[in-house]
């Protein structure tokens, strides 16, 4: 079976509309009843119209939708997923987690999205919150969670760039792919040598632009480290040439200048972007202040707290 998880307007309204309604109206009743049962097919389009949806289909057939809306909050500002829902006949089965993180990975413009659930639901919340929501605010019949999709850190200097990726490390597993974005001498390699002391790899870390790719074995049974600098590469085409997928399940991948060229060697990645503060004198040693922004990507990090990385 195939999964196609794609992103519509007010030109889905009708499809989207059936699949909320069949999934809401086989939830058990509520008081008040639940506004989903209200929408139409034109309510439904005016809101796809504002903002967008998600159409999940499953060989064609449609299985799951929500619409993203990003008008919600008193500032008007605040972006959450309504009408989530997914048809009866298709329900436990994933595809809920799968259109959570879709979703997530569709609000790029945005450092965290909200929902509400219902608060006679509690098995509704306990699902958000397996997705990576938290509990922010009751105000009844509703519970307010919020995830938060992007963390920034203030890096000081390279020693401190170094932690934050031993800190980084230690959180990685096998198979994860990191992508890492950032001017010349932005501090890539010197993150990517913290990553390699906390996964507890060997060699020294370096940058690999004349090799394109090196691998660092785990000196403790862990995942090897390989380490691909993509900046003389022009396509992905190109990143497929070296091989690395016969790699990935088995290592962490690190890419610098990964950008637009290795986001298909998987669905789920960290996107690590470094930037100097805006004005900030360039000095070439790095040791400079630097701003470190992480945003994961596909379900892998659902549920990954990634402002914990540093310990308190």
């Amino acid at each position: 079976m195939t999964l196609r998880v794609r992103r519509v307007g007010p030109e889905a309204a009708e499809v989207v509309w059936q699949v909320v309604h069949a999934a809401f109206a086989a939830r058990p009743p509520l008081d008040p009843p639940a506004a989903a049962l209200a929408e139409t097919p034109e309510t439904i389009g005016a809101a796809l119209a504002v903002g967008s949806g998600l159409l999940a289909e499953l060989d064609g057939e449609p299985v799951a939708a929500l619409v993203i809306d990003p008008t919600g909050g008193p500032s008007g500002d605040q972006v959450y997923l309504r009408r989530f829902g997914v048809v009866p006949t298709h329900q436990h089965h994933g595809l809920a987690h799968r259109l959570v993180a879709a979703a997530c990975d569709a609000c790029t413009d945005v450092d965290e999205v909200r929902v509400l659930a219902r608060q006679e639901l509690p098995v509704t919340i306990g699902f958000w919150e397996s997705t990576g929501f938290v509990e922010t605010g009751r105000a009844a019949p509703y519970v307010e969670l919020r995830r938060t999709l992007v963390t920034s850190y203030d890096v000081p200097d390279a020693d401190a760039m170094r932690r934050l990726g031993a800190d980084l490390g230690a959180l990685l597993r096998r198979g994860d792919v990191v992508v890492l974005t950032g001017e010349l001498g932005a501090g890539k390699t010197t993150l990517t040598q913290g990553i390699g002391e906390g996964l507890g790899v060997r060699g020294g870390i370096t940058s690999p632009t004349f090799v394109i790719a090196r691998v660092h074995p785990s000196t403790r049974g862990g995942p090897a480290l390989v380490h691909v600098d993509a900046y003389r590469l022009g396509s992905l085409d190109e990143v497929d040439d070296l091989d690395l997928d016969a790699s990935l399940d088995a290592s962490v991948t690190v890419v610098e200048w990964g950008e637009d060229k290795v986001e298909e060697l998987s669905e789920d990645r960290l996107a690590v972007v470094i930037e100097r503060p805006v004005g900030g004198e360039v000095v070439d040693d790095g040791d400079e202040p630097r701003t470190v922004t992480l945003r994961g990507v596909g379900s892998r990090w659902a549920a990954v707290d990634l402002g914990a990385v540093v310990p308190a």
